[in-house]
């Protein structure tokens, strides 16, 4: 019997061709070995089932047919450095969608950006990354809408464009995206948190817009179009940090709440989707928009509502309002009674934590007090070893997320984004631009080398155990609050910055760029494995540390799985009778 190419009509195997594949598996087949042939025969039979798939025409699930526009043909642009001063746009757009019932959605009229790793059917995709990382050395032009821009669209939203994101989505501040540095709304020249970072600063002018209004800020420069909504991911932070440095709100939902479908993915473990927008009405609203099982991402469990069985957040929290209303206890010292408030022990004392931003963020939590809350000191030991149990969890998966490999469960992939096999160009691309996204893959390596998978399994035991550890906090509290960004926006590194004599913005030393962003994770990484959601929310100012000036400080709310209503509760209450810009 012969086994031959379905193109070719030859062998598509030969004997030499087995042997390398034998090694690549782990063994060899000795030579003259009697099942020498019988393996051959299988590896040609397998070759055509191969070519087989291959033939077939590229499929297009038809739940992610890009939506009708108002505009018909889709069309962008990448903004010049004029209409783009803050670096946060990749590309400019405006769609929305011609489905009569949109007038009357919930994000009629709103303008809404995505991070550049979000698929928008008729805009390049380019994960912040230089194109040469990619087969055919360009940014991919996407066939399809990703779920969360059908929800926008099919809400009213408009879609304004993708925003500049971090290098291949891995860096928690904001100068290694391939088109420069992300500059800090509030402050030009300074971060403003990543991997979102577009989506942070485009949300934050209308802030900064404001504080100009009300002679907060004198200060002129030059500030570009803004969003009123952002949709962000978060593997490690890249929504909350963000938020943070820039002052604004940033929720990483329950993991799975929100489909991830058509988003590039780093591991789905960790992989979340969510709202960033200027106050916590409009987050709640935008969550009921993009919440619910898709039926095709993986990352849900049983415990995630239907479309038609999400929450309206938004509509809940007004009801919750209007009873404390009622009750005469929306005000300056009961907004916040029959909240139970966990202030994190453990949290105020991780690596890198400015002194500063520990007691603006201490200041803000015992501000529940004041509410009428209940509060108190809650410890969890574990949560110190969180970001570890993080790292050695969700690093094995990322080289193949890096390559757009589809996960061992069934989700549909991006069918646009075909990167390059990881090789020196990887290295001389990266290690001067983001040294993290090399650092990853190394210790992927390092990892597998040195422990082998007992390792991972180990640290997947532990997930359940951290997770645990949060559940039981939360049996005692409705949330849990620790600090945020550990420092104010750090300057941009110089080696970041454009310049005629460093076009690239490349840095010599790695440790330049690597430095600024060490511990920022700490507080945020491990309610990626956990799935617990957590949101930003903007509490005072810090100043910086190399200049005059004051920048955003963020803390950290925490709640059970699939409790994001707690969180908006408790974020509300806390803004009664204040401003976190002092105003």
């Amino acid at each position: 019997m012969s086994i031959v190419s379905l193109s070719t009509g030859e062998p598509t195997v030969t004997a030499e061709d087995l042997k390398s594949i034998s090694q690549d598996a782990g063994f060899s087949i000795p030579s003259g070995n009697v099942n020498e042939t019988e393996f051959l025969l299988f590896a040609n039979s397998f070759d055509a089932v191969c070519e087989t798939v291959l033939n077939l025409p590229e499929y297009h699930d038809p739940r992610l047919k890009p939506a009708t526009v108002q505009e018909g043909e889709r069309k962008y642009e990448r903004p010049s450095k004029k209409d783009n001063p803050l670096n946060a746009w990749s590309h400019r757009t405006s769609l929305t969608s011609t489905d009569a019932n949109v007038s009357n959605g919930p994000l009629a009229g709103r303008t809404v950006a995505f991070k550049d790793n979000v698929s928008v059917a008729g805009l390049p995709l380019t994960l912040g990354g230089h194109p040469s990382l990619l087969k055919g050395g360009k940014y991919p032009i996407s066939p399809i809408d990703a779920t969360v821009v059908g929800r926008v669209l099919g809400a009213g939203g408009c879609v304004k464009g993708t925003a500049t994101c971090e290098n291949l989505s891995m860096f928690a501040l904001s100068y290694t995206s391939d088109t420069g540095v992300v500059h800090n709304a509030w402050m030009p020249g300074y971060a403003t948190g990543g991997s979102s970072s577009g989506c942070g600063a485009l949300l934050s002018i209308g802030d900064v817009e404001e504080a100009r209004k009300s002679d907060q800020d004198s200060r002129q420069y030059a500030l570009g179009e803004g969003v009123d909504l952002a949709i962000g991911g978060d593997q490690g932070g890249s929504i909350r940090l963000p938020a943070a440095y820039s002052g604004i709100y940033g929720l990483k939902a329950t993991h799975g709440l929100i489909p991830y479908t058509g988003i590039a993915s780093l591991n789905p473990l960790i992989d979340h989707v969510g709202p960033m927008a200027r106050t916590v009405d409009d987050t709640a609203l935008l969550l009921s928009v993009l919440a619910g099982y898709d039926g095709i991402d993986c990352r849900p469990t049983p415990e995630c509502p239907m479309p038609s069985q999400v929450p309206q957040y938004h509509n809940d929290l007004q009801t919750w309002i209007g009873q404390k209303k009622d009750a005469g206890e929306w005000n300056s010292t009961s907004a916040a009674k029959g909240l139970r408030i966990g202030i994190l022990t453990e949290s105020f004392s991780v690596a890198g934590l400015d002194p500063s931003i520990s007691s603006t963020v201490r200041t803000a939590a015992e501000r529940f007090e004041a509410l009428g809350a209940d509060v108190k000191e809650i410890s969890i030991p574990l949560h110190k070893h969180g970001a570890s149990i993080w790292t050695v969890a969700a690093r094995p998966a990322m080289p193949s997320g890096v390559a757009n490999n589809p996960p061992d469960t069934l989700s549909f992939p991006m069918p646009h984004l075909d990167p390059e096999p990881v090789g020196q160009h990887y290295f001389t691309t990266l290690s001067n631009r983001n040294p993290a996204a090399v650092n990853v893959l190394m210790n992927a390596a390092h990892q597998q080398q040195r422990y082998g998978p007992a390792l991972h399994r180990k640290a997947y035991m532990h997930v359940y155990e951290l997770r645990a550890a949060y559940d039981k906090a939360l049996e005692d509290v409705d949330v849990l609050l620790t600090p945020l960004n550990p420092t104010v926006g750090p300057k941009h590194p110089s080696g970041s910055i454009k310049t005629e004599q460093n076009p690239k913005g490349l840095s010599e030393r790695m440790m330049d760029l690597f430095e600024p962003a060490i511990g920022n994770t700490l507080n945020t990484s491990p309610f990626n494995v956990t799935g617990h959601p957590a949101m930003s929310m903007p509490v005072g100012w810090g100043q910086v540390k190399d200049g005059e000036g004051r920048l955003p400080v963020g803390m950290q709310v925490v709640a059970k799985r699939w409790d994001e209503a707690s969180i908006f509760m408790a974020a509300k209450a806390w803004e009664m009778g204040v401003s976190w810009t002092g105003s």
